[in-house]
């Protein structure tokens, strides 16, 4: 093969390369700014503030007052809520106190009223805890994607340059320079 016809070759397969990582970029670009305004505004919409510190843990009195606009904040805030759901039965969970709450009586009338508003309360904590949750998920995807688009239009960038050199190099070469290695003398047996 011909050193010309390979440079032409690599940089024409860099160059498609290229372009593909910079589509691929712009989606993930894409793809983040979803995520990041879906969290944003779904969360703004909710009206969800923090309490005043003063009624926060330690840990989280720095979030006092605050509106919960972002997926770090919706995690914050549900931790908020699993202590007060920790509190609510000596930390049994939902399922626990159902359960009690069930064999507390065959009759539905005759049950627990007591383990009923537990099961209730932990019903509604451990459900707003999990949605919080899935909210702060989306937006490390939405984080994530935002890095590796970033990459990906790195990596494009670098790759047009190389490829841009690639063509530069082969329309310096004459037509019939082989790539192989320069022939030796033979030596007769």
């Amino acid at each position: 093969m011909k050193r010309r016809t390979l440079d032409l070759t690599l940089a024409t397969v860099g160059l498609v390369v290229a372009l593909v990582m910079a589509i691929a970029g712009g989606l993930l670009l894409f793809a983040a700014n979803f995520a990041s305004d879906t969290v944003s505004s779904e969360l703004s919409a909710q009206q969800i503030f923090f309490p005043p510190a003063a009624q926060l843990s330690p840990e989280l009195q720095q979030f006092g007052g605050q509106q919960v606009t972002t997926g770090a904040l919706a995690k914050s805030y549900s931790d908020m809520i699993a202590e007060h759901v920790d509190a609510v039965a000596g930390g049994k969970t939902y399922a626990e106190v159902s359960g009690e709450w069930i064999a507390s009586s065959a009759d539905p009338v005759k049950r627990d009223v007591a383990l009923g508003a537990q099961r209730q309360t932990l019903f509604m904590g451990e459900t707003l805890r999990g949605l919080l949750l899935n909210t702060y998920a989306f937006s490390i995807f939405g984080t994530v994607a935002y890095i590796g688009g970033l990459v990906a239009l790195v990596a494009a960038v670098g790759l047009l340059l190389l490829a841009v050199v690639g063509f530069v190099h082969a329309r310096g070469l004459p037509h019939a320079t082989p790539s192989t290695a320069p022939e030796t003398e033979s030596v007769p047996a």
